[in-house]
């Protein structure tokens, strides 16, 4: 390879990877799945690269990755696989009948760390629109779409593409793409989505983040008086990849300290998750001493409260995801922590 087409494929890579963190955004909403997000942007970096030479810029390079990106999604969503949350499925169960059933990775609509999915943007609305779609409750609502659909919904609300530009990369016409987008419209009025009223400033005020020490005060302490102050009487508590899910502080806290007792004496770290605030628990590791990776959290709140608590745990595919230690010395937390 001469030097000259070593600089342009140096330079093709620099311009695709400018795309790659918005791409991931896109397909992690198409898809629902962390994993398969990432799967499909590095195909549609693939496919890019391998035939960038047939590329004759009569679009953009943004809006012809979001052409590979579309198409590499949709066969992907061939299968009519809808990931979910447990509440989507199944019934709230009262604590005394409570059983951990788990289902299949792939049943699942799966966590995301911010970073990988929301550019970087100096306008205020710009970053609070992105962070609102990819909530758990708008995600989950677009899951309920037709795969077409829900890219038109996609490219029209959330990236803003127009009408014209969403006919010409989908092939076909703007009344085609003005009546899907009405559809999917119609469609996400028709749910109500658990935690869709989950408002979260960005960045926290004041007292949203009050709200989280306090959180992590009670949660590390073990304090069901204090969580009890904390969660919203209707809170609901979600386990995947268990399909059992809670409703109500009463049944949220006496799972805590029955079938929840091992993780008290828990340890948090926050996280960026899907744009709302998070923490990667770790439980006490008897046997290695300090702490082992049990969930990643994820918090919705509204008016003071907290009305969802969602904890994945497959700690083996969701901390490596989210860059987090597999093991954590209690020294460690302790000098975090300023003790």
């Amino acid at each position: 390879m001469s030097d000259g087409t070593a600089t342009t494929t140096t330079d093709l890579d620099v311009r695709l990877e400018k795309h790659r963190v918005e791409l991931t955004g896109y397909c992690y909403r198409m898809l629902g799945s962390s994993f398969e997000a990432e799967d499909a942007v590095q195909d549609t970096m693939v496919r890019a690269w391998r035939s960038y030479d047939k590329f004759e810029g009569r679009s953009s390079l943004r809006s012809w990755l979001y052409r590979i990106a579309t198409n590499v999604c949709l066969d992907m969503l061939t299968a009519g696989n809808k990931r979910a949350r447990p509440m989507d499925l199944t019934e709230s169960t009262p604590l005394a009948q409570a059983a951990l059933s788990p289902r299949p990775d792939n049943t699942w609509l799966e966590p995301m760390p911010d970073n990988r999915v929301l550019p970087s943007t100096e306008d205020p609305a710009e970053a609070a629109v992105a962070k609102e779609t990819v909530r758990l409750a708008f995600m989950a609502a677009l899951q309920q779409l037709p795969a077409k659909q829900r890219a038109v919904l996609i490219l029209r609300e959330v990236l803003a593409w127009k009408a014209s530009e969403v006919a010409e990369l989908l092939d076909t016409t703007v009344a085609s793409v003005n009546s899907a987008l009405q559809r999917a419209r119609a469609t996400l009025a028709e749910q109500q989505q658990p935690g869709a009223e989950a408002a979260v400033a960005d960045p926290l005020d004041e007292e949203q983040q009050k709200l989280l020490e306090r959180y992590v005060a009670a949660f590390e302490g073990y304090d069901m008086t204090a969580l009890t102050a904390l969660l919203h009487e209707d809170a609901i508590m979600t386990m995947p990849p268990f399909d059992l899910w809670l409703t109500g502080v009463k049944d949220i806290t006496g799972f805590m300290t029955t079938l929840g007792a091992p993780c008290a004496g828990s340890r948090l770290l926050p996280v960026q998750v899907n744009g709302l605030p998070g923490f990667a628990q770790y439980k006490p590791d008897p046997e290695a001493g300090g702490f082992t990776p049990w969930a990643v959290q994820v918090l919705e709140v509204s008016d003071g409260r907290i009305t969802g608590f969602h904890c994945f745990l497959d700690t083996k595919r969701w901390f490596p995801l989210f860059g987090l230690p597999l093991h954590l010395e209690a020294e460690a937390h302790q000098v975090e922590e300023g003790v």
